[in-house]
């Protein structure tokens, strides 16, 4: 069986058209929002529509579902109603996850807004330890994603992951999520093989491979140490296809799933088709 390939997309109109669109894409997995993605409030999610998309996913041959948390939030703010908003949103966001069946939250990490890396990831191993501790019994985890570094932005060093499980109280409820666009733009090297074997095994001697649960396969419109998040589709950008093939074929990763966040140009159907084309080419196993 080829690598667990697919999209992020569009909830609009309900949680149980997002199967169907990936269907139409031919995806195995799909990332979705849980709410709108730049608001703090979420409508409603009535039981019938997480049903529905329950229900199509299966219906739809779609693996499995990942979830990506809204970018308002941020737990590593030193500002107490900003922190407390976040904590709300982001307990609601698991909440849903959790009604949904959708098994990772993906996440990033946060800011520490001029205060420093130690005390930036000091609350966010705290606010961690809050949520699934209010969380418990819940199946969903919480998987933190890589960033670019653009800001004060934590999570774009390997040691920056591996302090928050060091601190973590519950680390069986949390993982990784590697961004191929983030990775690069963070200034590590993964367009040689001897680079992209240097950048995974700094990665599983700090935080575990063991620990990744999701990848995003993105190319990057900004070059390498550019600490810009801007996105590419596969094959376009700085990063060129070798860093896509050598990850689809790391017998490491098989069996996670493999997301596109790439533009949405035209029709987002047909751009996530072509970008999933051109990954399926690079792969020696069929059936991605």
């Amino acid at each position: 069986m080829g690598p667990l390939l697919g999209a992020h997309v569009s909830i609009a109109g309900g949680f149980d058209k997002a199967p169907l669109r990936g269907k139409a894409a031919g995806c195995r997995t799909i990332q979705v929002f849980t709410k709108s993605r730049g608001q703090w409030r979420a409508r409603p999610l009535p039981d019938a529509e997480a049903q529905a998309f329950r229900a199509n996913l299966r219906a739809s041959g779609i693996t499995l579902a990942v979830a990506h948390g809204s970018y308002l939030i941020n737990l590593g703010s030193p500002n107490p109603a900003l922190r407390k908003k976040s904590l709300k949103a982001c307990r609601e966001e698991l909440e849903r996850a959790e009604t949904l069946g959708i098994p990772y939250l993906v996440l990033h990490p946060g800011s520490h807004l001029g205060r420093g890396e130690a005390a930036g990831l000091r609350l966010i191993a705290q606010a961690l330890d809050l949520l699934l501790e209010e969380t418990k019994g819940f199946s969903v985890q919480i998987v933190l994603e890589t960033t670019a570094g653009q800001g004060t932005n934590l999570g774009s060093r390997f040691e920056h992951l591996a302090r928050l499980f060091e601190r973590a109280k519950h680390p069986d409820r949390l993982g990784v999520c590697l961004d191929t666009c983030h990775l690069f733009a963070a200034g590590y090297e993964i367009r040689t093989e001897e680079g992209y074997e240097k950048t995974m095994e700094a990665f599983d001697r700090l935080v575990g491979v063991s620990r990744l649960k999701v990848l995003h396969l993105n190319d990057s419109k900004n070059d390498l140490g550019s600490r810009v998040d801007r996105h590419e589709h596969i094959g376009k950008g700085f990063l060129g296809l070798d860093p896509f093939r050598f990850i689809l074929n790391d017998e490491r990763l098989r069996g996670l799933p493999m997301i596109l966040e790439t533009p949405k140009d035209g029709d987002p159907v047909l751009a996530d088709r072509r970008n999933l084309a051109v990954l399926r080419r690079l792969t020696r196993r069929k059936n991605a």
